[in-house]
């Protein structure tokens, strides 16, 4: 839990600044590793979950002890995406170290359920956050709440 980092973002990314964000993303998660950090956590849904999955997963390629674990909220996840982004977030769950469910099928709170397991389980929370309301809020003022260091990616673009 302490060498533990959870990632939260929007799914709707801003055209032209997903470069940026993986960029800004990557850095943060090496100056982590650096720090102690292994275990970088990813909810698995489109948006800055994906950018910040392979920002790890290029990472580990020079840092094999890095592991990508991601905590999805339920098995049907990816209903109603297309089969580009299906596609995807295949090729990103086999590349990951380890999968967890908090959730066989979908509920109503079974995101939230996902981003309480993703915070209660980490010391540290990468964030893509530039509204006050949503999920991605609630976790960030989750994390804060539970005594997470948090960094905002959208910060600092």
């Amino acid at each position: 839990m302490e060498r533990t980092c959870l990632f939260t973002g929007h799914r709707d990314i801003p055209s032209g600044v997903n470069q940026l964000i993986f960029t800004k993303t990557e850095e943060m998660v090496e100056r982590l590793i650096k720090e102690g950090y292994l275990y970088f956590c990813a909810g698995g849904a489109l948006g800055f979950d994906t950018i910040a999955a392979f920002a790890v997963l290029k990472l580990k390629e020079r840092y094999p002890d890095v592991r990508l674990i991601l905590v999805l909220p339920c098995l049907s996840q990816t209903k109603g995406w297309s089969s580009e982004d299906v596609k995807t977030y295949e090729n990103i769950k086999k590349q990951a170290d380890k999968v967890v469910y908090t959730s066989e099928k979908y509920t109503r709170g079974c995101m939230h359920k996902r981003n309480r397991h993703l915070v209660d389980n980490s010391s540290a929370c990468i964030a893509y956050l530039t509204k006050s309301k949503g999920g991605t809020a609630y976790t960030v003022d989750y994390a804060i709440k539970r005594g997470l260091t948090v960094f905002n990616i959208a910060e600092h673009l």
